[in-house]
């Protein structure tokens, strides 16, 4: 048991952690830090490192396997924001969906597939419009999941014309394992946004840029995202069984 506590008390330590450097990330380029929702990634981690860290105040945490998020969602609080952070696969939808009611976002929205079937079960379910980014492959590798940039709007058109259980929120993207060319990754997805509001008539303010994760999501929030991802950083490198 003093084990696990003194692990607990990291995580706590290292949440605290990173909320001071987005605020002095945010400070220094002149921006109020409650512009920039820290998501906390944990995939991979025991119900009782989330529930350290929520007790220490945070409510916004993401997951990226759908089995292992509906295990940990009845075993803690459900004023929980999940968000959905993985690639996602049609025949995964309906028991995401169904198995979080709690969910608050799917960042991973990369072609009109997957957008209609999250419209379709979200309205088969009743709940309410859920809130989705789509996800941009701003650094070309194949690896990674995420519509063309070239191919963005054309999928942002998609969602807010023809699936009204869904709410578009903004853009998302990967940037490059080197942290020097995340730069130009992050400039491409702004680019993207600026054409985005442009076609839809609509402010910069209301479409959000999810960039950054651990190693980079100072340097995110210097150029404008609203919202990082970040895992290891508070939680700790090492994964555990997810039972």
């Amino acid at each position: 048991m003093a084990a696990a506590s003194a692990t607990d008390g990291v995580a706590a330590t290292a949440l605290r952690s990173v909320i001071q450097r987005i605020e002095h990330a945010a400070e220094r380029c002149g921006r109020r830090s409650d512009q920039v929702r820290l998501v906390a990634v944990s995939k991979t981690k025991p119900v009782s490192l989330v529930k350290q860290v929520y007790d220490a105040g945070h409510r916004c945490f993401g997951e990226n396997y759908v089995k292992e998020l509906i295990e940990k969602v009845p075993q803690l609080p459900d004023d929980i924001e999940w968000h959905f952070i993985g690639n996602l696969q049609s025949n995964k939808v309906k028991p995401l969906l169904t198995g979080v009611p709690n969910l608050a976002m799917v960042e991973t929205v990369d072609d009109e597939k997957i957008a209609n079937q999250l419209d379709c079960v979200a309205g088969n379910i009743g709940r309410k419009p859920l809130k989705v980014f789509i996800q941009v492959n701003t650094s070309g590798e194949e690896t990674k999941s995420g519509v063309e940039p070239d191919g963005c709007l054309e999928l942002v058109k998609h969602v807010t014309s023809n699936c009204p259980n869904l709410e578009f929120c903004g853009l998302m993207t990967i940037g490059m394992p080197d942290y020097t060319s995340t730069p130009e990754n992050f400039k491409t997805l702004a680019r993207c946004r600026s054409e985005v509001c442009e076609a839809l008539g609509i402010s910069e303010d209301q479409c959000e840029l999810s960039m950054g994760m651990s190693g980079d999501f100072e340097l995110a929030v210097e150029m404008g995202s609203t919202n990082v991802r970040v895992g290891s950083t508070i939680f700790g490198a090492r994964e555990y069984p997810t039972k």
